[in-house]
């Protein structure tokens, strides 16, 4: 996973594209401009000749370039980072900033693509992606940028409620204190929980439900599961933030109504 920090500090986790599906989207590239040039020359074949030599070699000279070099340049420039290819496969270039790349990026990757996929026969490409963690080539780390997942599975909101016997507790409990490093561990553990080992999970609970509990006043009644515990926590902060987020809104409806009117 790549962490990148936007200036507003908020880190954005980007999945780098795996080499297997960088591979892929290439080699759906290549075939691509395969077929591209084999009707291009098959539309230039059916002309009639009368044109000489030069001027034929001039034209095929041109529709080439324009088909290896200039389409895959334009398309990636329009499309911020997509081709036929990475959308098969569900990939996107972006910067190494996380930002969509623009003409400058798209033209390095362009015409380094020549040289070390159509020239060497993907050989340097291949290297290139292999031995590197994000799997960039040659025009990627010329250009600054790399493929990422633009697809990925959507992830169901968390699904926490407060047991009833914690009902009056939860009312009554004070979490603003609660830090948010911590609560968003507490949220991965409730979401991933199922999939862990059985005492991993319970010795995960306890840690959990410890460190949360300097942070909780008054502490649930004794006896309650450390898990229960931890649901009942993030379910009442996600309803007291939810009331808080709700009523700011609505002040500012009102706001807003009384500006227009005056």
């Amino acid at each position: 996973m790549s962490a990148i920090i936007t200036g507003e500090a908020v880190v954005l986790e980007l999945r780098p594209a795996s080499f297997a599906a960088r591979s892929l989207g290439s080699a759906i590239d290549v075939l691509v401009t395969i077929a591209l040039i084999i009707g291009a020359v098959f539309v230039m074949g059916a002309v009639p000749n009368f044109l000489d030599l030069a001027a034929a070699r001039a034209i095929v000279l041109v529709t080439l370039v324009g088909i290896v070099v200039v389409l895959p340049i334009a398309v990636e420039t329009v499309t911020r980072g997509k081709s036929v290819g990475k959308l098969a496969m569900g990939l996107r270039i972006v910067r190494d900033d996380g930002g969509s790349i623009r003409f400058r990026q798209a033209l390095i990757r362009g015409l380094l693509a020549v040289f070390e996929i159509y020239m060497s026969l993907g050989s340097v490409a291949f290297l290139a992606c292999l031995f590197n963690d994000k799997s960039k080539r040659l025009g990627d780390m010329m250009a600054g940028t790399y493929a990422i997942r633009d697809r990925a599975p959507k992830s169901l909101p968390l699904q926490v409620h407060t047991v009833p016997a914690l009902a009056s507790w939860a009312q009554l409990a004070d979490i603003g204190r609660l830090p948010d490093p911590l609560a968003r561990r507490i949220s991965v553990f409730l979401r991933q929980g199922g999939q862990m080992a059985a005492a991993s999970r319970s010795s995960m609970a306890v840690a959990l439900a410890n460190e949360a509990s300097p942070h909780v006043a008054p502490l649930p009644p004794a006896g309650t599961p450390p898990e229960v515990f931890l649901a009942a926590l993030i379910s009442e902060r996600r309803d007291r933030e939810f009331k808080r987020l709700s009523a700011a809104e609505e002040q500012a409806t009102r706001l807003r109504a009384r500006i227009n009117a005056g």
